[in-house]
């Protein structure tokens, strides 16, 4: 797929990265720290991280919080999209989204057929919009996070690709 670029200014945001999970911690987060180094890698700058449990209400408590910050443009969830009785992410994030960016889970979903076959339907990374910030909820897995990165957010949150991206229907930008 090629993007397309413009002449316009790289604008960094400010991302949080939450991973959600009940048996990780910093020295073991590798999907977390993917993340941190492929959204520093683009140019945009990791405002917070935190790991939270496989819990509805920690996970919905710190997203909350996130979208709350003005200061805070995107939030990244790794973790807990899967069928298990403790993934929860969805259930905990769907319930403040504004509006559902449904298109990020159907293509995330499609690009991963690609490289997991069927697996992929065990998938529930979802996508939205809560006060003016958008939310990427993924699975676990450090190669989910690099797909979803790579195929779909990275170019979502960059200004210069055209014919449209996230960054130009940001509020928090425009106010400022």
């Amino acid at each position: 797929m090629t993007e397309k670029k413009s002449e316009r200014e790289f604008i960094p945001l400010n991302i949080t990265v939450l991973t959600i999970s009940d048996s990780r911690t910093e020295e073991t987060d590798t999907s977390g720290q993917r993340l941190i180094d492929l959204l520093e890698r683009q140019g945009h700058e990791l405002h917070e991280k935190k790991i939270v449990p496989d819990d509805k209400y920690a996970i919905r408590a710190e997203v909350s919080r996130w979208i709350a910050d003005e200061d805070v443009h995107v939030v990244l969830t790794t973790g807990g999209t899967g069928v298990t009785g403790r993934d929860g992410t969805p259930e905990a994030v769907s319930v403040l989204f504004d509006k559902t960016l449904d298109g990020f889970g159907e293509t995330f979903r499609a690009i991963s057929y690609q490289q997991i076959k069927t697996s992929t339907i065990q998938s529930r990374a979802i996508a939205g919009v809560a006060n003016g910030t958008y939310i990427f909820s993924m699975p676990g897995s450090m190669g989910a996070c690099a797909t979803a990165w790579d195929e779909l957010i990275r170019m979502q949150l960059d200004y210069r690709t055209r014919p449209c991206n996230l960054v130009e229907l940001m509020p928090r930008l425009r106010e400022k």
